[in-house]
């Protein structure tokens, strides 16, 4: 089968960086899946990865987490799915990854594709959903008020993939007040179309634009990127009492600053579930279900932003070279070999 992979890390504009190669099709068993994959987006942590993590002996490392296809086998153990099933979903980072035509999943981390999406559409949305998902909801537990807040979240970084989903999920499942952070005119107006209450500029003090608003101090602060750069603005919007969750790999982080308001601090990684294989791994299939009955209902959509062509390393490379410029907005698409 087809698969883009690499040897040893390097910076994106090696040569050498991804290489188109061509591995064996694996086999399904236990509970996994054996999906043909239609459309991959790629994310942070593909780069992260890419750069940093360096393959065991001399094998191959593919990337790819995100992914919308076609059950083509199934193991014995699985109950969820059947053959020719459409599905999406986002992979776990200890198996390989989803940039080759097959690729195995188990069924506990996978959800039907919204039958209102086209694959590259579906492709887009699994890991950032999970992500902002499990962070307001199991992390922040924002059903839960923090008494005397603003009944708000602050999401830093909304025009991000994970900001973009996580935006639309706290608009269409709570009645928070969602207010979105941005630096650039486009990015700005992004978040206020996909429901941001209020649009912030995080190049400028948030915790004085946030008091500008006249809401009162946000329980809720969710960090998806930069947050070294903006800890200390944290510190000073949060409510007492309040929770935040983070995302990104802070070189550092102070927590101590917190301790005055008695704030709780959580982070979320999509991928400890399937990870440790957690008593509650399957909450994922469930949670891509939900996902996909808002797609089919109207009350979310994809943010897909741009499609660059085929699954194939020269349009990799480019993909994550724009992911590296951190000016990117919403997510990035391949689809199809």
């Amino acid at each position: 089968m087809r698969a883009v992979a690499y040897k040893v890390p390097q910076p994106i504009s090696a040569e050498t960086s991804l290489i188109d190669v061509d591995l064996p099709i694996p086999e399904a068993e236990g509970r996994d899946l054996l999906v043909e994959i239609k459309a991959v987006s790629v994310n942070p942590v593909d780069v992260k990865v890419r750069a940093g993590v360096a393959p065991t002996s001399e094998e191959l490392k593919v990337l790819g987490w995100d992914a919308a296809g076609v059950v083509k086998a199934i193991g014995p153990e699985v109950t969820l799915f059947k053959v020719g099933d459409e599905v999406f979903y986002s992979g776990v980072i200890s198996r390989a990854g989803t940039n080759a035509e097959f690729h195995l999943v188990d069924e506990r981390i996978v959800g039907h594709k919204p039958k209102s999406l086209g694959f590259a559409s579906a492709a887009a949305l699994p890991l950032t959903s999970i992500t902002a998902y499990e962070a307001l909801f199991d992390r922040l537990r924002v059903h839960d008020p923090v008494p005397g807040a603003a009944h708000a979240v602050l999401i830093i970084g909304g025009a991000g993939g994970v900001g973009s989903i996580a935006i639309q999920i706290a608009r269409a499942l709570t009645d928070l007040t969602v207010i979105a952070t941005a630096s650039r005119p486009e990015t700005s107006a992004w978040i206020k179309e996909l429901g941001a209450h209020h649009a912030i500029d995080h190049a400028q003090p948030i915790a004085a634009q946030v008091a500008a608003l006249g809401l009162g101090d946000p329980g809720f602060v969710f960090s998806t990127t930069n947050t070294d750069q903006h800890i200390k603005e944290i510190v000073e919007v949060i409510a007492p009492q309040g929770r935040f969750a983070l995302i990104d790999d802070p070189k550092t982080l102070d927590i101590m600053p917190f301790k005055r308001k008695a704030a709780s601090i959580h982070w979320e990684l999509m991928f400890t579930r399937p990870l440790f294989g957690t008593p509650d791994m399957i909450e994922q299939h469930k949670l891509l279900g939900k996902v996909a009955e808002l797609v089919d209902a109207g009350k979310i959509r994809t943010t897909l932003s741009e499609t660059l062509g085929p699954i194939n390393a020269a349009n990799l490379k480019k993909a994550h070279a724009m992911i590296e410029s951190r000016r990117t907005k919403g997510k990035l698409v391949l689809e199809g070999f």
